[in-house]
């Protein structure tokens, strides 16, 4: 589909400072110098009120059979594009949003082991969209961010970090055009400066948005 304003999508393992990113990005869109735009930050799950829900029951919640935490994800995507991310970009607002499709192939479909079905079910439940621009957020796994009080999917994924980091750099090396890998080892500035370069070369690939590069006075 086609609309007005520009999602980008923040991925990566657990610990590598999304939240962080989509927030600083955030703030630069926000600003006079990022062009004053009108910003949505969301993030899947929990999106929603449903997907709050959703959420606790995943991630918090008694144990989940592999199918069944595939399913709820899905569920909680069609639900989250369809009320919020779509009608934002319809209206014309850069939607900020922490992780999405890439997540659950990378998740339950790699480290879960339930292979290409995962994709095809969460295309199916979002009509197919995709973001402009899927930044991944890239560095080898950290004990030490992970020491925090880990979720339910983190505790039970945790022993395969470094292979779901690979997954998210084989699905960037499927589509690099839409797709950006910025290393997130890097103090905490230096990656958001990465990161508005990389949404800055998106929109202008797409249709000419302007957006001043970091820095730039």
């Amino acid at each position: 589909m086609t609309y007005a304003g520009f999602w980008v999508v923040f991925e990566g393992a657990d610990g590598v400072g999304k939240t962080t990113q989509v927030d600083l990005l955030a703030a630069h869109l926000r600003s006079a110098a990022g062009g004053a735009r009108d910003v949505l930050t969301t993030r899947e799950p929990g999106g929603t009120p449903l997907g709050i829900e959703l959420r606790q029951a995943i991630m918090h919640g008694d144990h989940v059979v592999p199918r069944a935490e595939a399913l709820l994800y899905a569920a909680d995507r069609a639900h989250h594009i369809g009320t919020k991310v779509r009608p934002a970009l319809e209206a014309g607002t850069v939607v900020l949003q922490d992780r999405y499709l890439d997540s659950s192939v990378v998740y339950q479909g790699g480290a879960r082991g339930l292979g290409d079905e995962v994709e095809r079910i969460s295309l199916w439940a979002t009509e197919g969209m995709l973001p402009d621009l899927t930044i991944v957020l890239d560095m080898a796994p950290d004990p030490a961010r992970m020491s925090r009080d880990l979720d339910r999917v983190e505790r039970e994924t945790i022993a395969k970090s470094e292979e779901m980091r690979q997954g998210f750099l084989a699905r960037a090396a499927l589509d690099p055009g839409r797709y950006a890998v910025i290393d997130a080892a890097r103090p905490v500035e230096s990656v958001h400066a990465s990161v508005v370069e990389a949404v800055a070369a998106a929109m202008d690939r797409r249709d000419g948005i302007p957006l001043e590069p970091w820095g730039t006075p």
